[in-house]
């Protein structure tokens, strides 16, 4: 499945994956996030933090309708406040797919998958 975009130029599609990895990676470069966690395993209580190769394994794209919504799994850092650091992903990825494929989505949903304590 894609998203199929109009410009005055023509028509562009951009296949979920792509916007998987975009999202993925403003996700782990905002603060506070340690990692994403693989949605695949969220059913059996197991949470993994994922390599960078997989980010967009924690992400979950949906086209309904005419909307966008983004799905995003991550795992905080301990001692960060959890709804300041959804916040701020929220903002980052929403800046992100704007500014690189012009997209602007209509939901970006927050799981935190778990706490991990890190090391400095």
């Amino acid at each position: 499945m894609s998203i199929e975009l109009k410009t005055k130029y023509g028509q562009i599609e951009i296949s979920n994956d792509t916007i998987a990895q975009i999202c993925g990676n403003a996700t782990v470069d905002s603060y506070g996030v340690v990692g994403m966690a693989s949605k695949n395993q969220i059913k059996d209580g197991i949470s993994e933090i994922l390599r960078k190769e997989n980010y967009s394994r924690g992400v979950i794209v949906r086209k309904e309708e005419d909307q966008i919504h983004i799905d995003l799994y991550i795992i905080v850092g301990y001692g960060t406040k959890i709804s300041e650091v959804a916040h701020n992903v929220q903002h980052k990825v929403q800046y992100d797919l704007e500014q690189i494929i012009g997209l602007k989505p209509d939901s970006i949903n927050i799981f935190v998958q778990g706490v991990r304590v890190t090391t400095p």
